[in-house]
C-alpha cells in the first residue's frame, strides 16, 4: 500500500477521526454530530467511566463501535492508563494490560448482547478508547470489517499480537507520545498496520530509525514556534483531524 498517495485511506481514517472525537461527548451532544455524519446511534454504552457507543449508517447496513478515550476528569479511566501489569485474555493465553481490560470489561457484557445479531462491523477509539478497541477486535475478530485506531498506547504481548488477525489500521500523529507506551522493554508490543504523519499531515512508510530523525526534526520546529510540549498537542484528537484533513487535501 502506497501511504504517501492513497485518498482513499485518507477519507476512510478521516471519517472514523470525526466518530472517535464525537464519542468523547454524551448523548445529548453527540446525536446530530453523528447524525450529520451519516450514523444513528442504536447503542451507547456508559459504566464507571468506560463509554462506548453503537452507530448505524443511514441506510445502510453498516455498524460501527466506538470507544472513548482517557477522559481526565474520570478515576477509572486514569487509573486504568496506569496500570500496567498483564492479565490473561484468551485460553491461549494471550497478555493484554490489566487497566485497559477491566475498563472494557465494564461495559463488554452489554455490548456483546448488543451485537449478537450483527455479522459484520467496524471498530475505532482513541487513546485509552484505542486500548479498548483493540481488545474488543480481539474478542469478536470474526465480526470485524475494520479496526481503525488513533494515539494507541500498545496493548498486549506478542503472543496476543500475533493472534489478532483483522485488518487494523493503527494512526499515529507525529510526536504522539501515547503512542510509546507502555514500553517494549515490558513485553507490550503494537499491532496492525502503522500509518504515519509527520510534521505536515502527510503520510510516510519511514523505518524507526527514519521516524526518530522525523520526530527529533518536529520538536525542533516545534520548539521554535512556541510548542514546548509537542508530545502531548500531538495526541489530542482534535488536531489528529487537522492532519488528517490535510493529508485529504
Amino acid at each position: 500500500m502506497n501511504l504517501q498517495c492513497s485518498s482513499q485511506l485518507s477519507e476512510l481514517l478521516l471519517k472514523f477521526a470525526k466518530i472517535s472525537e464525537i464519542t468523547y461527548k454524551n448523548p445529548k451532544e453527540s446525536e446530530s454530530e453523528f447524525n450529520d455524519l451519516g450514523f444513528i446511534i442504536i447503542g451507547f454504552f456508559d459504566i464507571g467511566g468506560a463509554r462506548s457507543y453503537l452507530l448505524k449508517e443511514k441506510n445502510e447496513d453498516k455498524y460501527v463501535l466506538s470507544f472513548r478515550g482517557t477522559e481526565v476528569t474520570e478515576k477509572s479511566n486514569v487509573i486504568a492508563d496506569m496500570k500496567a501489569g498483564k492479565n490473561i485474555e484468551t485460553p491461549a493465553g494471550d497478555k493484554v494490560h490489566s487497566g485497559f481490560r477491566s475498563e472494557i470489561n465494564k461495559i463488554w457484557p452489554d455490548i456483546e448482547k448488543a451485537i449478537v445479531n450483527i455479522k459484520k462491523l467496524d471498530i475505532t477509539g482513541h487513546s485509552l478508547g484505542a486500548a479498548m478497541a483493540t481488545i474488543a477486535a480481539s474478542r469478536i475478530q470474526n465480526k470485524v470489517e475494520t479496526l481503525v485506531t488513533f494515539g494507541s498506547p500498545r496493548v498486549g504481548d506478542k503472543q496476543f499480537v500475533d493472534n489478532l488477525n483483522v485488518r487494523h489500521y493503527r494512526v499515529q500523529n507525529n510526536c504522539d507520545d501515547v503512542t510509546k507506551v507502555p514500553p517494549r522493554l515490558m513485553g507490550f508490543r503494537h499491532h496492525g498496520t502503522h500509518v504515519y504523519m509527520n510534521f505536515y499531515g502527510e503520510f510516510r512508510s519511514f523505518s524507526p530509525w527514519q521516524r526518530v530523525k522525523d520526530m527529533i526534526r518536529s520538536r525542533i520546529l516545534g520548539w521554535e514556534n512556541g510548542e514546548h510540549f509537542l508530545g502531548i498537542k500531538d495526541h489530542l484528537m482534535t488536531n489528529y483531524i487537522d492532519q488528517l484533513s490535510k493529508s485529504k487535501d
